[in-house]
């Protein structure tokens, strides 16, 4: 709860659309089926807006989503699709855990990407 994961990121065009996803890794020990994210955004200009995300990361019937390898799973989660920023420059996301758990086992990391979405008039 204490420790947050923290990405600038560099916005040239305005005009762009994106697609914004949100990567996270879990071990098999993790005790729950999902994880709730807090991700803050705040704009070159100092404006900040925050999202509240439930990642889902495992079916109803207990087995992991995505892809894995050993005890290690990978769930791509679509946080923004499409989506055109206000203004270039450097954005800043601040991603933390909402569960109720100080402290979460099994929870590796937490990772984001930003997309390019391809224009159809090209």
């Amino acid at each position: 709860m204490d420790s947050m994961a923290v990405f600038k990121v560099d916005i040239e065009n305005a005009e762009q659309a994106y697609n914004v996803i949100l990567n996270v890794r879990n071990r098999s020990n993790y005790p729950n089926s999902n994880l709730w994210l807090f991700v803050d955004v705040i704009s070159p200009s100092g404006k900040a807006m925050q999202d509240k995300v439930n990642c889902t990361l495992a079916t109803d019937d207990g087995k992991w989503i995505g892809s894995g390898w050993g005890n290690l799973y990978h769930v791509k989660v679509p946080y923004q699709l499409g989506v055109k920023f206000a203004e270039s420059g450097q954005y800043t996301f601040r991603i933390v855990q909402g569960m109720r758990e100080e402290d979460l086992q099994g929870i590796y990391n937490v990772g984001l990407r930003l997309e390019e979405v391809e224009s159809l008039t090209k």
